[in-house]
């Protein structure tokens, strides 16, 4: 498909003001607006090529000139998601070296993130769990991401220069709380604002860092 329509389309021609690399792009970002959106709304199951185009207002030939197929879609969104869901959580985390505060600002920008379009919140959480291995296999690699994230917070704060054992697995448990407290806030109708699962995460946080450094 792509090489069709950059048979069609030479190189270096301009369409509305807009070369060819660049409308591919636009293409793309249409395609994962449309994605975020049905995946979010009907599941990613429940959602068929022909939906996706519809709702982007393309033909089937430009999602093949972006992705091999639905499940590469849904990587693609994934991995999108949590690009700007851990860039918005690192940019909270400043040069603050007073624990609670910094684990406060941390936990607020990621559950502010997530809770504010529950879009995200529902494809990262919920619409990739068992789809394949591959993705299974890169949902737990960004869950070990943001715990690595956790105790590089504690070195910084401790001026330690390497995590413990206890440390690291105690990141990991915190960040997998964190995730079914989200799961599980979804599931019930998001019945509890987003300041409260601040608050709880920020409490169970600055629990476990003072029983690791007691």
């Amino acid at each position: 498909m792509t090489q069709n329509a950059g048979h069609q389309q030479r190189p270096g021609r301009r369409y509305s003001g807009l070369d060819a690399p660049e409308r591919t792009r636009q293409r793309r970002e249409a395609l994962l607006d449309a994605s975020l959106e049905l995946f979010a709304s009907q599941g990613y199951s429940a959602t068929s090529v022909k939906q996706l185009c519809r709702q982007a207002g393309l033909t089937e030939r430009y999602f093949y000139e972006s992705f091999r197929d639905r499940h590469d879609c849904l990587v693609a969104l994934y991995d999108e998601l949590v690009d700007r869901l851990r860039a918005t959580t690192v940019a909270a985390l400043d040069d603050e070296r007073e624990a609670d505060a910094v684990t406060w600002r941390g936990l607020s920008a990621f559950v502010e993130h997530l809770t504010a379009d529950t879009r995200r919140a529902r494809v990262v959480l919920l619409e990739v769990v068992g789809v394949s291995a591959e993705l299974e296999n890169r949902r737990h690699a960004v869950l070990r991401e943001f715990a690595e994230l956790t105790t590089a917070v504690w070195l910084r704060i401790d001026d330690q220069a390497a995590p413990t054992d206890r440390q690291r697995l105690a990141a990991v448990g915190l960040v997998g709380a964190v995730n079914h407290l989200l799961v599980d806030w979804l599931h019930r109708g998001q019945q509890e604002p987003p300041t409260v699962l601040v608050e709880t995460c920020s409490a169970l946080f600055e629990g476990a860092r003072r029983q690791l450094d007691a």
